[in-house]
């Protein structure tokens, strides 16, 4: 299992493609595992859902992407981990594979004393700001020959305003928040270390019986 940081911002189109012919790799033996942080420029990405009139103000480029779920955006600030799995190895159960994605985030917020949770029905991990459930953080995967692109994406201290372009995931009743609109002082390599400490724990519960 390879665990990596990249410092700075990485172009959308470029992790993507870097992404995909990891995936292929891991697919056929000849490279491991990949956990990867990263952050990204401001880009808001289509999924496979992804509704026309969600997109409201085209402010920043529009890429379509083969992951799940429907528009969301990316850009500093926020915490983005690409997940390349081998789904053969561990169980080829997609639904507990999203579960466990979704268990990991959550378990590392709760190490920085962020209440998160998951809604059925409802894709994203989610939390209370100010009495009302809001949006921390984002999921969506793609398995590909049981093997898993993409994950998740986590709001340490981006510019929710950014969120203003998109009905993120399509749910207009709700809001986005942050690690520091919640007043937590966390940087990216703070949510990396709790990502870190409750990684096993992701790995032991992916592998499904």
């Amino acid at each position: 299992m390879e665990w990596r940081t990249s410092a700075g911002l990485t172009p959308y189109a470029d992790a993507l493609a870097e992404m995909e012919a990891r995936a292929v790799a891991v697919g056929t033996g000849e490279a491991r595992e990949l956990l990867w942080m990263l952050e990204h420029p401001p880009v808001y990405t289509a999924g496979t859902s992804a509704e026309p009139g969600d997109l409201i103000d085209a402010r920043f480029p529009v890429i379509p992407t083969g992951r799940g779920g429907k528009y969301t955006y990316h850009g500093p600030g926020q915490r983005i981990g690409y997940v390349v799995l081998d789904l053969t190895k561990r169980g080829r159960d997609v639904r507990c594979y999203v579960h466990a994605l979704e268990s990991w985030v959550i378990a590392a917020l709760g190490e920085l004393g962020v209440e998160a949770f998951a809604v059925d029905g409802r894709v994203g991990i989610w939390t209370l700001d100010r009495g009302r459930e809001a949006k921390i953080g984002a999921i969506g995967v793609r398995v590909k020959r049981w093997v898993t692109l993409h994950g998740f994406s986590v709001n340490v201290d981006p510019d929710l305003s950014h969120f203003g372009g998109i009905v993120p995931c399509g749910l207009p009743e709700y809001g986005v928040t942050s690690l520091q609109s919640l007043g937590i002082p966390a940087d990216l390599a703070t949510f990396d270390a709790a990502l870190a400490l409750t990684a096993d724990a992701f790995l032991e519960t992916v592998s499904c019986p």
